[in-house]
């Protein structure tokens, strides 16, 4: 059973319907109290840093988050969610973040960028990717990204790097906790299959 973690930041519905093309079980979580009765977790979102936070905070999603981690069943964080896994976002000011995995997350650095690199990074790129389960019979794979923020992280956590107008972290774990900065439930065959992937570690 998946449960998708539901604190009005976006694309559930997306993410909830690439899980059911895949005939997984998921079922839309907004009780804390549930989590703890899924083998697998998806932290999704678009939108606002803070927002979220403040979200996770107020329900108590945050705590139960922690608690999930600690039985070393495996939860994904797409897009916001990957970022919201991080100790602190520079967005709108300074955030803490989940504290699942070391790092903070940055806005893209146009002093490192040539003027055609627009912000947000929107569209198709590619993860240069190591091998990994979640990338088990995937080389390099197209997806589907936006985003203006990114992480920064030890590379002990990195397991894929994306360029664009610099290389940047674009796919994570640490023990039992996963990332994926851009949309797997959006990138159609590839995207449908880290998260089956996902659903087999």
């Amino acid at each position: 059973m998946i449960g998708i973690i539901d604190y009005n930041m976006g694309n559930l519905a997306s993410v909830y319907n690439a899980c059911h093309l895949l005939d997984a079980k998921a079922t839309i979580i907004k009780d804390p109290n549930d989590l703890k009765n899924y083998d697998r977790i998806i932290l999704p979102g678009v939108g606002a840093y803070k927002d979220a936070m403040q979200h996770l905070n107020d329900t108590g999603m945050y705590s139960a988050i922690h608690e999930f981690s600690k039985s070393g069943k495996p939860m994904i964080g797409i897009c916001l969610g990957m970022q919201l896994l991080f100790q602190s976002s520079q967005e709108f000011g300074h955030t803490d973040g989940l504290g699942l995995i070391e790092g903070e997350v940055i806005k893209f650095d146009k002093t490192k960028m040539h003027e055609d690199f627009k912000i947000p990074h929107m569209g198709w790129n590619t993860i240069t990717n190591k091998e990994h389960a979640l990338f088990e019979g995937l080389k390099d794979p197209y997806l589907y990204f936006v985003h203006s923020y990114h992480a920064v992280t030890k590379e002990e956590n990195i397991i894929g790097k994306t360029t664009y107008g610099y290389d940047f972290v674009s796919a994570v774990n640490k023990d039992n906790i996963y990332g994926f900065q851009p949309h797997p439930e959006k990138s159609h065959d590839n995207g449908l299959k880290i998260l089956q992937n996902f659903m087999k570690i």
